[in-house]
C-alpha cells in the first residue's frame, strides 16, 4: 500500500510564496509520473502540474504557468510544488497524485492520492 502525505499548506497573502511537499511511503514512484491537483471551493478537482519520472518533462495548467514549479527528489521519495506570486484564486485544497504511466493531466490515470493540504490566499 502506498501512502502520500502532503504538507506545507497554510494561510498567506496575495503575492506570497509557499512550497508544498508530498512524501511517499511504501512502494516508490521512481518510474511514474507525479502530479499536483487542486479543488477550489465549490468546484471540481483540477489539474495543476505534472512531472515525468525522467524529470525532463513537465506540464502546467495555464493558470499557474510561470508562477508554480513542480519538482521531485526520488532519493527522498518526495514531490514538491513551489508556488510564487500567489493569488486569491489559488485558494484550494491541494492534492498530490502518483502512479501514472505517462505524462498526463487526466486525474483518472493516477492511482494514488494524498489527503490534501489547504492553501488559502487572502487579498
Amino acid at each position: 500500500q502506498v501512502q502520500l502525505v502532503e504538507s506545507g499548506g497554510g494561510l498567506v497573502q496575495a503575492g506570497d510564496s509557499l512550497r508544498l511537499s508530498c512524501a511517499a511511503s511504501g512502494r516508490t514512484f521512481t518510474f511514474s509520473t507525479l502530479a499536483w491537483f487542486r479543488r477550489p471551493p465549490g468546484k471540481e478537482r483540477e489539474f495543476v502540474a505534472a512531472i515525468s519520472w525522467t524529470v525532463v518533462s513537465t506540464l502546467y495548467a495555464d493558470s499557474v504557468k510561470g508562477r508554480f514549479t513542480i519538482s521531485r527528489d526520488d532519493s527522498k521519495n518526495t514531490l514538491y510544488l513551489q508556488m510564487n506570486s500567489l493569488k486569491p484564486e489559488d485558494t484550494a485544497i491541494y492534492y498530490c497524485a502518483g502512479g501514472a504511466a505517462r505524462l498526463t493531466t487526466r486525474r483518472e490515470e493516477f492511482g494514488s492520492w494524498g489527503q490534501g493540504t489547504q492553501v488559502t490566499v487572502s487579498s
